[in-house]
């Protein structure tokens, strides 16, 4: 009878410990008539760590479509994501934004 008190009592304590996953956010980055391509290249890799061919489709996409996916992050992660690249878009000179939805 005590084993089984002993292996409830450990399930309980395993089902408390599970952890919700946070929310997840899409960073989109929107086209402008000022910002470089280059430069948007620069800021996937930079920025989100995209493969140059990768940052390359995903340019394309903003530039023809309006915006792209650079990326699912839980929301500070975005968030910093998003301040990072407004900055140095900021210190070049140029608008380019980003926003963050509810993934």
């Amino acid at each position: 009878m005590a084993k089984s008190t002993h292996n409830q009592t450990r399930s309980e304590a395993r089902s408390r410990t599970r952890l919700n996953r946070p929310p997840m956010f899409t960073v989109l980055m929107h086209n402008d008539d000022y910002t470089t391509m280059e430069f948007v290249v620069e800021a996937l890799t930079s920025v989100f760590h995209k493969a140059p061919t990768e940052a390359n489709r995903i340019m394309l996409q903003i530039h023809f479509k309006g915006s792209g996916i650079c990326g699912v992050y839980p929301y500070e992660v975005a968030e910093t994501k998003v301040n990072k690249v407004h900055e140095l878009a900021r210190r070049e000179g140029f608008p380019l934004r980003c926003t963050l939805e509810s993934a």
